[in-house]
């Protein structure tokens, strides 16, 4: 029997026809995965749960059942979700052999909803890059230039989708996460807003700007992954109780749009021409058909991504301080009758250089004769930053910006270079540093043959016009899903 993924829906009336099953759908993105297995974008994969769900799923439908709302939907999960007795490392020989004793909140009702968790996908150590370099289990690769990077830190993520390995796939987003390589790798890439997706289950980088979040081929179908996902959930205190709207598909084919740009982000040097003369164009064409397209000022660019990474690595150090040797993590075989010492070498060996870095600028804008004139400074950035924002969105429904800089950059390009890597986060920082959802829609293709995207954010809580403006976006712009 035959198989091919478009949509949710689709995939959903196969069911229902007999003209597919969901155990033909599990062997067929297995097969997948191993035939593309130089894409290292999985870490592990679930071959026998995937299979043993799907023969109880096919059983439901057998038995005259009504399709759950995720019945049968093959889904990826980046390595830093906990699912009870499955291995979870964040890419990091520090959790090498852990198992969780627990399943995330988010992932929990996925599986609740009748979704099939196929495996877990490779990422940048404990989500901290923009390139999936930083991985104990080595780089993913972008599928469609393979001497390309795919992005971070959810790279094996996006490369799941961009390579059909499964029909969805999950990320988390601290700062571009899931947006970065949603842009480069040519798929859709939702980060939410803060707290509408319980972090419960989620290995902590930043505690106060991590989001779970959604790659898909169609807008649609990450609305529903999403809207599965969200909600209230008692083990997370940050989550919160504002309901979530259902997004019906079609629903703005007429309505008019506000939209803000900040000119700023369209003069940054390292801006890729050809990327801000589609920008532009596109912002021509929304004029065209009728929507109010206005450029705002912000005279803040160059201090997001310097408050974003002070305040991210003073939480990293706290967060990643339970990686001791001693309750769990990596102890070395180093033998000393020294805590510190002990403490020096687990540490060393568990981590990786990237983390390493950020452990130790943390902990140097949290010292005592740094903590005001860093950690205060930033904290002081992030609310004028909240507060431009709701002005913003006083007078507009979204604001509209470049993903990156520039596509995907070769392997190896900015590994000397840690201050090029981290200026590449500086469009979609804003969206963490402030709390409010963000989706990259893939809208064009460089000429150098590389996809890219366009961010679109709306005010907190408003995901559902975050979808509906997207929908409408690659419908109207993209020829492919929407």
């Amino acid at each position: 029997m035959s198989f091919s993924f478009t949509t949710i829906p689709q995939f959903h009336q196969q069911l229902k026809s007999g003209a597919t099953t969901c155990i033909n759908a599990v062997e067929h993105f297995l097969l997948e995965i191993e035939t593309k297995k130089h894409l290292n974008a999985f870490v592990a994969v679930f071959a026998q749960d995937a299979r043993g769900q799907a023969v109880i799923l096919d059983a439901r439908i057998a038995a005259g059942d009504e399709l759950l709302p995720l019945h049968g939907v093959v889904i990826a999960v980046k390595d830093v979700m906990c699912i009870k007795d499955k291995p979870v490392s964040a890419a990091s020989h520090m959790l090498k052999g852990f198992h969780s004793l627990y399943t995330a909140t988010a992932l929990q009702r996925l599986i609740n909803a009748g979704a099939i968790i196929i495996g877990t996908c490779n990422c940048d150590e404990f989500a901290m890059g923009s390139s999936n370099e930083n991985s104990a289990y080595g780089p993913a690769l972008n599928a469609a230039d393979t001497t390309k990077v795919p992005g971070g830190s959810s790279g094996g993520s996006a490369v799941a989708v961009q390579a059909s390995l499964c029909m969805l796939s999950l990320g988390s987003d601290t700062g571009g996460s899931i947006r970065q390589p949603a842009g480069f790798c040519g798929v859709v890439g939702l980060k939410p807003g803060y707290g509408r997706i319980s972090r419960y289950g989620l290995i902590a980088y930043g505690s106060s700007f991590d989001c779970i979040g959604v790659f898909g081929k169609s807008v649609s179908d990450v609305a529903m992954v999403f809207e599965t996902m969200a909600g209230h959930d008692a083990l997370d205190a940050t989550s919160g109780i504002q309901p979530v709207q259902i997004f019906s598909p079609g629903y703005t084919d007429n309505l008019k749009y506000r939209f803000a740009y900040f000119e700023s982000t369209l003069t940054l040097p390292g801006l890729d021409p050809e990327i801000r003369t589609q920008f532009e164009g596109l912002l021509e064409k929304l004029r065209s058909e009728g929507h109010i397209v206005e450029a705002v000022p912000f005279e803040l660019l160059d201090y997001i991504v310097p408050a974003y990474y002070v305040l991210t690595t003073a939480e990293a150090t706290s967060n990643l301080s339970r990686y001791d040797g001693v309750r769990f993590g990596h102890r070395s075989a180093i033998e000393t009758d020294d805590l510190t010492e002990f403490y020096k070498h687990n540490r060393s060996e568990g981590f990786g250089a990237e983390v390493k870095r950020r452990i130790m600028l943390g902990n140097f804008v949290l010292s005592s004769g740094f903590y005001d004139a860093y950690f205060t400074k930033a904290q002081q950035v992030r609310k004028l930053l909240c507060d431009q924002t709701s002005t913003v969105f006083r007078s507009y429904q979204a604001l509209l910006m470049p993903v990156s800089p520039t596509t995907a950059f070769s392997a190896g390009s900015h590994s000397a270079d840690p201050v090029a890597m981290y200026l590449a986060d500086i469009y979609t920082v804003f969206a963490n540093l402030t709390g409010i959802p963000g989706m990259a829609v893939p809208l064009f293709e460089h000429s150098n043959g590389m996809p890219y995207g366009l961010q679109v954010m709306t005010n907190q809580w408003d995901e559902l016009t975050l979808h509906h403006i997207c929908y409408y976006l690659k419908s109207r712009f993209a020829k492919d899903l929407i």
